[in-house]
């Protein structure tokens, strides 16, 4: 560690046989505060910071900008909170460029710079992500001082966490996932450290902060498929019982990628024969990255420094891998991976896209779903969404909720819109700005309301004006609905209908026999409709939940008749024509 940046050594609870030095004004009150928060803060106090910085400015964009309700509703409501993209995280997740280039045989321009980036970082401060920048490793930490430290019965022996079979279970990771992405099929939204957090968080912090600030009635009802993601984002923390970040270190396919890099890197750890071998770096080192010789295993060092603020001797060195001044000599044997380890990791991640090699990705009997506005079609679509939950997150109402089964395993958790509980806000175009590998394209406001998502169709066994029985009645809310929205995409039509049963003769005259003879039924024009939902979502309020006179809403959004482009026009009269011309009714 620099020298400007390194504290001295002080006593601390976790190395009780040390004097703590003399020391007198701020540098002896700071020296007391870091060594009362453990041995990492006093020996590499600036990636403790560096970690808090990090995670605190996720959790602002997580549970502040992606808040679509605290200020009053405007088109400019994110634009205003955002200071720093939202998205940031998930971009500079390198796992994820490169997996979605691969799955959608596109050039995401944006991701694959912020991959460039953070891939150029990391060659000169090896796995600085994990080490600096990872909220999910942040978290890891906490979890692992809180609880993880307090439990040591489950920790396994050195000899056992790096002797088992298991260290290279992130490296068989990443190669399965880089092989489905090959064969179009997306794996890293389900493993991949950033979608991990950020959809851990939506199906936990998320839906408490809704449903303690707007409401329980505004959450879907939980089933297994949240209750797996929660399962996995828990797994994460709880295999630390394992060991400190056992995840980081033996799971984790993004940590995995950055080991590779670290073939190219330009600094390395470096210990001098002055090392008198007590031990210190190996105890601090949360990462497995110091031999039991005290040299550097480098696929797994973070460049933390941590081990050179501990070293008594200062033996430890962080400087060029070209640096051969007085080493101490290696002399451990760690087990490399398998031939037969990365043949069976290829295996997997071919099985896995072999349903999509086979054109059997979907199956004809399952719904079609209805995808937020500026989606790419589907088969793009499935193999650019990396499940992180951002577009669910800035949502308002939300009208968009993760898929289940229903739609297919390649489709679970990605978003759906869920029109019986919400309308997509004819002026909110949130979802559009913050989707990270362009599975939901960047569309301005001005063409967000001519993006056709689905077509509204009337069930005629349901709608009231067209009843055959003693429920039918004039009903128009639907029509005001669309009116207020702006889309003009329903119109009201009269219709002769069959009294039933007819009145006694002569009770009414013939003019007003003709006017109960006609009723004003709602009509969808198909050119018009974007299949926002917003008629959906009134009919199915006022009359399924309020009045209960409907067991479900009389119109209904269907998959049909959308825009599903891989490019969307910034002008909305470039936009295509819808396919169908014929009114609904």
């Amino acid at each position: 560690m620099p020298r400007f940046l390194r504290l001295p050594r002080s006593a601390n609870l976790f190395f009780p046989h040390l004097k703590p030095p003399e020391r007198t004004g701020w540098r002896g009150v700071l020296h007391y505060l870091l060594t009362r928060l453990g041995p990492t803060w006093r020996s590499s106090p600036v990636r403790r910071i560096a970690q808090a910085v990090c995670l605190a400015l996720f959790f602002y964009a997580f549970f502040y900008v992606c808040w679509p309700y605290s200020q009053q509703f405007s088109a400019t409501t994110l634009s205003d909170k955002q200071w720093f993209p939202v998205e940031s995280f998930l971009l500079i997740d390198p796992l994820v460029g490169v997996s979605t280039a691969l799955a959608g045989r596109v050039l995401n321009w944006p991701t694959l710079v912020w991959t460039a980036a953070i891939v150029f970082f990391c060659i000169l401060v090896p796995r600085a992500f994990c080490g600096y920048l990872c909220p999910l490793g942040t978290l890891i930490d906490l979890f692992d001082w809180l609880v993880g430290r307090r439990v040591p019965r489950f920790h396994l022996s050195p000899e056992r966490r790096n002797g088992h079979w298991w260290i290279h279970i992130r490296h068989c990771v990443l190669v399965s996932v880089l092989v489905a992405s090959l064969g179009g099929v997306l794996l890293s939204g389900f493993v991949s450290a950033i979608p991990v957090l950020t959809r851990g968080l939506l199906f936990t912090g998320g839906r408490w902060q809704v449903g303690l600030m707007k409401g329980p009635n505004h959450l879907l009802p939980a089933d297994w498929t949240l209750y797996a993601s929660v399962i996995l984002f828990a797994g994460t923390f709880l295999v630390s019982l394992l060991g400190p970040r056992f995840w980081c270190r033996r799971l984790c396919p993004s940590g995995a990628f950055f080991s590779l890099l670290s073939l190219f890197r330009l600094g390395q750890r470096k210990v001098k024969n002055t090392c008198i071998g007590c031990g210190k770096c190996v105890e601090v080192c949360p990462f497995d990255a110091v031999g039991q010789d005290f040299t550097t295993r480098t696929s797994h060092c973070t460049f933390c420094q941590t081990c050179g603020g501990v070293c008594p001797t200062g033996s430890i060195q962080f400087v060029t891998r070209w640096h051969k001044e007085a080493l101490k000599p290696a002399n451990e044997t760690y087990p490399q991976m398998s031939r037969r380890g990365l043949l069976a990791a290829s295996l997997l991640g071919a099985a896995a896209a072999a349903p999509e090699l086979a054109k059997s990705r979907q199956s004809g009997n399952r719904p079609r779903s209805i995808r937020p506005p500026g989606s790419v079609p589907e088969h793009e679509f499935l193999a650019l969404c990396i499940r992180c939950g951002e577009c669910f997150k800035v949502c308002p109402g939300p009208v968009l909720h993760p898929a289940g089964m229903e739609y297919g395993l390649g489709a679970l958790w990605t978003p759906v819109a869920h029109p019986d509980h919400a309308g997509c806000h004819q002026d909110c175009n949130f979802c559009t700005q913050v989707c990270p590998t362009g599975a939901i394209q960047p569309l301005e406001l001005v063409v967000k309301r001519r993006v056709h998502m689905g077509l509204a169709r009337i069930d005629l066994e349901t709608c009231l004006p067209f009843r055959k029985d003693k429920l039918r009645q004039d009903c128009d809310l639907c029509y005001v609905e669309c009116q207020r929205a702006g889309y003009d995409a329903i119109g009201m039509k009269e219709i002769r209908i069959e009294l039933n049963p007819p009145p006694p003769e002569g009770m009414f005259s013939e003019l007003e026999l003709e006017s109960m003879s006609r009723i004003r039924v709602p009509v969808v024009n198909p050119e018009a409709c974007v299949g926002c939902g917003i008629c959906q979502y009134r009919c199915h309020t006022r009359q399924t939940v309020q009045k209960s006179t409907l067991r479900h809403s009389a119109i209904i959004v269907r998959a049909e008749n959308e825009h599903r482009l891989l490019s969307f026009p910034t002008d909305p009269r470039d936009l295509p024509s819808a396919t169908r011309k014929e009114s609904v009714a």
